[in-house]
């Protein structure tokens, strides 16, 4: 289980605090998993692990062999929870430069659909000449703008390429079951496609083939997800503060509620950047509503110590701090001597980097705990694809807990709409005029 550790929070919180919330915290967990809450449609996540292998797994593992065998480059072409998820599980476990040297057998993997930047797009063409790709179309509707654009300029790419029935064996569509222009597209098409449940909403979708169908190409076990959130599934039943995701929800409340209105979520990880983005998609989306909800941030140390550091330290008093920590890699880095000693390091020679970032980690917290900052430390322990399936349903489930605490529903998404609507009028779109 991952280990949540609230020792340095109890400066602006107490223990009879904690236990005073414990009945909102049972009731909250009892919404969400009887299904009596709103946004009651949107609970299939819930039960999306499975230690046993699908029809529907099997057919990724089949997909993802293909598309390894026969493509230099994949690419993912989604927005916000069709992207997120596969993106951070990729990275934090093959790192942020994993696509270096890549190609067939074990393709690169890029993104596209989660950005109006023409810039973006040129890029992406060049990365792709002369190269072999197939894509994945990602979208419930399949009429989210950014998506359907990027989908309409890969499909004339791939066609151009291989030609209409080439194309068709190198398309896929994860989507509704039954509705949808994507539905529809890709029934028409030919292009083999894969399911989002009707009751799992995209932010809560990675354990689905969203994102189980790219982790596949990049060579990671979706059952080996599947596991780590099966026995997350079991091991967070716990009605009783002994859960962690009971603890991480009903601290972040009370902080809330002591005017910390702002959560950094920060990592000693460079893997864990896009991680951080899709958990601040999840919890922005589902508590921000009502003129209500905990701000979401994510940092990675040591970097931005080195940017915000001086705001965490010595600013506005209105922020808490989320720090993931994972055990150190088997292979370690031992720092050497060196003669002239002009950088000063030698006191570190025989020391690993390991032990150097665990006392950066340790002074971190010191110095923010002193600042006035609470710091809510989570031990996630070893880093593989068990972790990673663990953590996805971990954080969706503190996140309907948070959610339900803040009496609001957290599968809508209603504020979203607002900048589209305004968008399409700009854009002349058909029955937006007004």
């Amino acid at each position: 289980m991952i280990n949540v550790d609230i020792s340095n929070v109890w400066g602006k919180l107490s223990l009879p605090d904690l236990l005073a919330s414990e009945k909102e915290v049972f009731d909250a967990h009892m919404t969400l998993t009887q299904g009596s809450g709103e946004g009651n449609d949107f609970l299939g996540w819930l039960d999306l692990p499975t230690e046993k292998e699908t029809d529907e797994i099997r057919r990724i593992r089949a997909a993802a062999e293909k598309i390894r065998s026969n493509s230099d480059v994949f690419v993912v072409i989604g927005i916000g929870g069709s992207y997120l998820g596969p993106r951070a599980a990729i990275e934090l476990l093959q790192g942020p430069n994993h696509n270096m040297g890549k190609g067939k057998g074990n393709p690169q993997i890029y993104y596209a659909g989660n950005t109006l930047s023409t810039r973006h797009w040129n890029e992406l063409c060049n990365l792709l000449e002369g190269k072999d790709f197939s894509i994945a179309i990602i979208s419930k509707s399949g009429t989210t703008t950014e998506p359907a654009i990027a989908t309409r300029a890969l499909r004339w790419l791939l066609e151009r390429k291989y030609g209409t029935e080439g194309a068709k064996e190198r398309t896929y569509a994860i989507t509704d079951p039954e509705k949808g222009a994507l539905r529809q597209m890709a029934t028409e098409e030919g292009w083999e496609t894969f399911v989002i449940p009707p009751n799992v909403g995209g932010r809560y979708s990675v354990l689905t083939a969203v994102g189980l169908l790219p982790m596949a190409v990049a060579g990671i076990d979706p059952m080996e997800v599947m596991a780590g959130a099966a026995q997350a599934k079991k091991d967070y039943d716990i009605r009783s503060f002994e859960n962690p995701v009971w603890l991480y929800a009903a601290i972040r409340n009370l902080l809330y509620r002591q005017g910390k209105c702002i959560e950094i979520m920060e990592s000693f990880e460079p893997g864990y950047r896009m991680m951080g983005g899709w958990w601040q998609q999840l919890f922005g989306e589902s508590e921000g509503k009502d003129g209500t909800g905990i701000f979401p941030v994510t940092a990675e140390f040591t970097p931005d110590l080195h940017s915000l550091g001086q705001m965490i330290q010595q600013g506005e008093r209105n922020i808490f701090e989320t720090m993931i920590r994972f055990d150190a890699p088997e292979k370690k880095l031992v720092i050497g001597t060196d003669l002239k000693n002009l950088d000063g390091l030698n006191y570190l020679t025989g020391k690993t980097l390991d032990f150097v970032d665990e006392k950066a980690y340790l002074g971190t917290i010191a110095a923010h705990v002193d600042g006035g900052v609470p710091v809510i430390t989570m031990d996630m322990g070893e880093l593989n694809a068990a972790k990673l399936g663990e953590m996805f349903y971990f954080f969706e489930l503190a996140c309907g807990v948070s959610a339900y605490m803040l009496d609001v529903n957290p599968f809508n998404q209603p504020g979203v709409e607002f900048y589209k609507r305004n968008m399409f009028q700009l854009l002349g779109k058909p029955g937006y005029e007004a």
